[in-house]
């Protein structure tokens, strides 16, 4: 993923909440990755700004590359908000 993507440049560019993020991950994530990110039919997300850049997760989450996880591209402040609370585990 390019760091030049309009789209990256725009969910860098603003403030995250993580209690937002928080319930925007329980909506559409949390299904399989555990209510509190602790892994289920996806893998444990504790941790995970550790080990993925920001440009990382944003791929991942809106790439779909890595089946079964499905293609999700939330608007900017929405990816943002979700940053905020995957960089809180």
């Amino acid at each position: 993923m390019r760091t030049a993507d309009p789209y990256v440049k725009s969910v860098l560019s603003l403030k995250g909440d993580p209690a937002v993020g928080h319930a925007i991950f329980q909506i559409n994530c949390a299904g399989c990755h555990g209510w509190e990110a602790d892994g289920r039919v996806g893998p444990s997300l504790q941790g995970v700004s550790k080990h993925k850049s920001p440009y990382g997760l944003i791929h991942q989450v809106i790439s779909g590359e890595t089946p079964p996880m499905p293609k999700f591209q939330p608007n900017p402040q929405e990816m943002a908000d979700l940053l905020s609370y995957l960089e809180t585990l």
